[in-house]
C-alpha cells in the first residue's frame, strides 16, 4: 500500500505541472519568442507591469478581412469570439459572439469606450491608439469591482494591444495581441498570477480560433 507521502507526492506533481503549463500558455500562447521581446504600442503605458501575456496566431485572410471583426469588439457589440459555453460559464450576460460584420461598430475612433460588462459595471476600455488594418490599443482601468473602486480597496491599468501584419504574401495575417498589467494590493496581484493567467490561455485562444472560424466561413 502506497504511504501517505507517495500518495501526496503522486497528486501534487501533476496538479503542479498542470498549473505550470497553464502559467506559460496563459502568457505565451501561439507567440514567438520575437515577438514576446519586440516593443507594441501602450508598453510605455504600463511601463512596469507585474504581469504581461503576449499571444499570437495566423489567421487565413488578409489584414483588411480581419480588422473589421477586431474593431467591433465589446461587450453587446461583438462579443470577444470565445466559444459560447466560456460565456455562459463565466460571463453569463454576455451575448454570443458576433457571427457577421455590423456596420454600426465600424466607425470606433481613438477615446472612445468600448463596454466590458452591463452599464451598472462602468466596466471597459478606452481606445488610445487605433490604424484602421494595422493596429488597436486599449486601456482600462475599470475591470475591478466597482465597489472595491469606489472605496480605494484596489487598483488596476491594464492595456491590451492588437497588431496586425500581413504575411504569406498579404494573403494572412499575423495577429499578436499583448495585454499589460499592474495591480495592488498585493492579494489582487497574487489572485490575478493565480486565476487571470490561467484563464487567459482559455480566453485568448478562444478569441484567436473564434476569429479564424468566422474569417475561414466568408
Amino acid at each position: 500500500m502506497p504511504s501517505p507521502r507517495r500518495t501526496a507526492l503522486a497528486v501534487a506533481v501533476p496538479l503542479l505541472a498542470g498549473f505550470a503549463a497553464l502559467q506559460w500558455y496563459g502568457r505565451t500562447y501561439g507567440s514567438t519568442a520575437a515577438e514576446r521581446s519586440a516593443r507594441l504600442p501602450g508598453d510605455e503605458i504600463v511601463d512596469r507591469p507585474q504581469i504581461v501575456a503576449t499571444h499570437a496566431a495566423t489567421i487565413d485572410a488578409p489584414p483588411d478581412e480581419v480588422w473589421p471583426w477586431l474593431v467591433q469588439v465589446g461587450w453587446h457589440r461583438g462579443g470577444w469570439y470565445t466559444p459560447r459555453w466560456v460565456d455562459v460559464l463565466l460571463f453569463p450576460a454576455n451575448r454570443p459572439s458576433a457571427g457577421s460584420i455590423h456596420p454600426e461598430f465600424q466607425g470606433l475612433v481613438a477615446g472612445d469606450f468600448i463596454p466590458d460588462g452591463p452599464p451598472e459595471t462602468e466596466c471597459g476600455f478606452i481606445v488610445r491608439e487605433i490604424s484602421p488594418g494595422e493596429r488597436l490599443l486599449l486601456e482600462s482601468t475599470t475591470h475591478l469591482p466597482l465597489s472595491w473602486r469606489q472605496r480605494g480597496l484596489a487598483r488596476l491599468r491594464w492595456t491590451w494591444c492588437f497588431r496586425l501584419t500581413p504575411v504569406d504574401g498579404g494573403r494572412a495575417t499575423r495577429l499578436v495581441f499583448r495585454w499589460r498589467a499592474r495591480t495592488a494590493p498585493w492579494w489582487l496581484t497574487l489572485g490575478a498570477h493565480l486565476f487571470i493567467v490561467p484563464a487567459d490561455f482559455v480566453m485568448s485562444r478562444g478569441m484567436m480560433r473564434g476569429l479564424q472560424e468566422r474569417l475561414g466561413d466568408d
